[in-house]
């Protein structure tokens, strides 16, 4: 069995996010970028079906300069990735993104799509079952559990109570955060790494045309800088505290 694991290089949660007002994309240039943690648990999740003659591979779409971030899931154990680099993806929305990574699966011929439920940059949670209507394959997401046994089979948990879900491979599924934490790179790990195969692709090459617009697109057509937050009233207690509140909220109709 062949997996790919969606692997997606994102800005640091711990520090600054900034967007780019001439274009209303995120600043990656001046942020330091990882492989987002959700994606880490899905290796994690595709390293624990791996059984002898499977293969775990990592597939991205982003800059070259991402590779970095992709050789931490390889040193984590993955086998080798496939980076879709291309100018012309630049700021690509969900719908090409879909597309690109939907034909490149069908190019690499993996019989496994797993991939995180949500991202920490794009939050939007619907690439996964985009990515399977473009392939005509089943779909499950949201999973808290997973297992292969000649199909896949999976959890998945809501108020209502858990669910269980089967489908036929190949297949694409979603993970979320209730799966085991990743592990951690070992020095092993991390220097295994540095000699296992990234392959690079451009559009070109799994026949994506970015202009073909009889799809359809989102255009980012204006950016603006999120107004500053008003200062408070602050009330001092002088003896006049309980006066100053409830004037304060009289005048913005709090009370009457």
């Amino acid at each position: 069995m062949r997996i790919a694991v969606l692997a997606k290089e994102v800005p640091d949660t711990y520090g600054d996010r900034n967007i780019t007002l001439e274009t209303g994309l995120v600043d990656r240039d001046g942020a330091e970028n990882v492989l987002d943690e959700i994606c880490e648990r899905a290796v994690e999740a595709a390293l624990a079906l791996k059984g002898d003659g499977d293969e775990v591979h990592l597939l991205a779409m982003a800059p070259a300069t991402a590779e970095k971030s992709i050789r931490k899931g390889l040193a984590m154990g993955a086998d080798e990735a496939v980076l879709i680099t291309d100018e012309e993806l630049r700021g690509a929305d969900l719908s090409l993104t879909a597309e690109v990574l939907a034909r490149a699966v069908e190019k690499q011929g993996y019989d496994l799509v797993i991939a995180g439920n949500l991202s920490t940059d794009g939050n939007a949670g619907v690439l996964p079952t985009m990515i399977s209507e473009h392939l005509n394959w089943p779909h499950l997401t949201q999973l808290t559990q997973l297992q292969v046994d000649g199909k896949v089979q999976g959890t998945r948990s809501a108020e209502e109570g858990d669910f269980q879900m089967e489908a036929d491979l190949p297949a694409v599924v979603s993970i979320t955060e209730s799966f085991p934490d990743p592990r951690y790179p070992n020095f092993k790990g991390i220097m295994a790494a540095k000699k296992k195969q990234i392959t690079k692709l451009t559009c070109a090459d799994i026949g994506v045309d970015p202009l073909d617009f009889s799809h359809p697109r989102l255009i980012m057509t204006e950016a603006s800088q999120r107004p500053p937050r008003k200062a408070g009233v602050k009330i001092t207690d002088d003896g006049t505290a309980a006066a100053q509140l409830a004037d304060f909220l009289a005048a913005n109709s709090l009370i009457k």
